[in-house]
Parts: C-alpha cells; structure tokens; sequence
C-alpha cells in the first residue's frame, strides 16, 4: 500500500507570524537595524558607442521593419520597439504608456482625440518629430486594421507641429484600441521627409 506524503506545512496565524518576525529582528545585531538594500546607481549619461547584436528565434520577414505594413501578429513588434517609437505603447507597467504623445484626450462627444506631441524628439536620420509625422504615417498605414482605421476615421488635423487632433466620422470606442496597442501598428510613426527621398 503505497504511503501518502506528509504535509509538514502547519497552519500559523498572520499575529503568530509578525510576532517570530519581530523577535527574529530584534535579536539582529545591532549594526543591522539600520541596513538598507544598496540602491541601484543611476544609469550614466553617454552617447551610444558599440555594437549590439541582436539575435532573433524566427526567420525576418523585410515587410516587419515598415510600421505602415505591420501584419496582425505579434512578431514584428520585437521590431517596431526596436527600431521606430509609437504614439502610446504596451510597456511592462502600463498598457497604453506615453510615448511620442505625452497625453491624449477624447472629446466628449466621441468624435475627436486630441494628442500633445513630446517635444525635442528627432528622427535617425535628424529630422524633428512633429504632428506632421503623425498624420503622415496614419494616411500611409496600410497593415492590418487598416480598412476599419480608415473608415472610422474622417480627417487628421495638425493642429499645431506638437498636437494633432483625430476627427471620427461617428463615436468609435475602439480607436483607442485599434490606435495605441498592438491591435495595429497604426501609431507607431515614421518620418514624413524620410520617404519622398526614397527611404
């Protein structure tokens, strides 16, 4: 007859508990009382120098490198966090962070977004970010979702170069969505001059 473990685990309460903890501190040594974790330094402040190379678990695909062309899987974000910057993206603590777009506004009537633009920001290739960029790379989107974006969607409005409004033709609860995650790749933004030059 085979034997049934035995569950050396035993019930304590949370008052029990505290109580062994507080003892367990106060017989420390007195220099102890005072520890802290050591903090981690602040990371340094210079150029980017080196190579980094990169080694990726699936054959690439070239059409991954374009935000206007992302697919509706997963994959080629890998790439787009890589090697552009999006309006809002998923990152570990917040699944809409700012980004490129330091706030974003919905209208209460529905039918426009308005979002302010980080300032400073500059292209690989030197240019300035600017609301410009933005609509730019929206009418050029062509990935997945795109026929939804397109015809929910009416106009992009510069508003100015560091703020661009979104208008709708109807309130649309799911621009939001379809903009600023990984449901498309339609926030994620490219340089205007880049591509009449040939890219």
């Amino acid at each position: 007859m085979p034997h049934r473990p035995i569950n050396l685990i035993t019930s304590v309460s949370r008052r029990r508990f505290l109580q062994g903890t507080v003892a367990g501190i106060a017989g420390l040594p007195a220099w102890l009382h005072g520890w802290r974790p050591l903090m981690a330094a602040p990371a340094k402040k210079d150029e980017p120098s080196g190579q980094m190379t990169w080694a990726i678990h699936v054959t690439i695909a070239p059409v991954w490198f374009d935000p206007a062309e992302t697919p509706g899987i997963i994959t080629p974000f890998m790439f787009l966090y890589a090697l552009h910057d999006a309006m809002l993206k998923p990152m570990p603590d917040n699944p809409m962070a700012p980004s490129l777009a330091t706030k974003w506004s919905e209208n209460e009537d529905g039918l426009s977004y308005d979002f302010e633009l980080r300032q400073g920001v500059k292209f690989h290739n030197g240019d300035p970010f600017t609301a410009e960029d933005v609509e730019f790379s929206f009418e050029r989107f062509k990935g997945a979702g795109a026929g939804e974006l397109k015809k929910k969607v009416k106009t992009v409005e510069v508003v100015s170069p560091h703020h661009v409004r979104f208008h709708l033709y109807e309130p649309w609860p799911d621009f939001m969505t379809f903009y600023g995650t990984p449901a498309t790749g339609a926030g994620w933004i490219t340089p205007k001059k880049l591509y009449p030059q040939g890219g």
